[in-house]
């Protein structure tokens, strides 16, 4: 039979193996835990079961919820696949004709989210060759309303 020594420090290994294959940070500390019981059963083999199990719980969770209240993610300044608000406003033309009972077309001169041509959605009838503009971004389709000119 293993000894405790090798149980904890095989079952450490395979937490951070674990966690290299997820990298989600979590199974991390379960698996140093394990390796710090590990180290702790060469020192002190005669540790009963029930305090291993024990320890090893603390560990976890303790080293666990000590990194979940220092760690900060880092803010992503990426704008691919999100959208900001930067396109309400803009001013684009209606290519196939839009009612709040059937979806239309609309097309920008520059790209809007990385597409010239969107499906547009609107509360009021706007025909083919008007001016529109974006009111809002629902999912993959542009809420436009009728330009009005100033």
């Amino acid at each position: 039979m293993l000894e405790p020594l090798w149980i904890w420090a095989i079952l450490g290994l395979a937490l951070i193996a674990l966690e290299m294959l997820t990298g989600t940070l979590y199974i991390l500390w379960f698996g140093i835990a394990a390796l710090g019981l590990a180290l702790l059963t060469s020192l002190a083999p005669s540790l009963a079961v029930a305090w291993q199990l024990l320890i090893f719980a603390v560990l976890s969770l303790g080293s666990l919820a000590i990194w979940k209240q220092f760690y900060r993610r880092e803010h992503n300044d990426s704008n691919i696949g999100q959208s900001r608000g930067d396109e309400i406003g803009r001013i684009g033309i209606i290519t196939v004709a839009v009612s709040p009972r059937q979806n239309g077309q609309i097309e920008f001169a520059q790209g809007v989210l990385g597409s010239r041509l969107w499906i547009a959605i609107a509360n009021e009838e706007i025909e083919a060759g008007s001016e529109a503009v974006i009111v809002a971004v629902e999912g993959n389709r542009l809420r436009v309303s009728k330009r009005t000119q100033p």
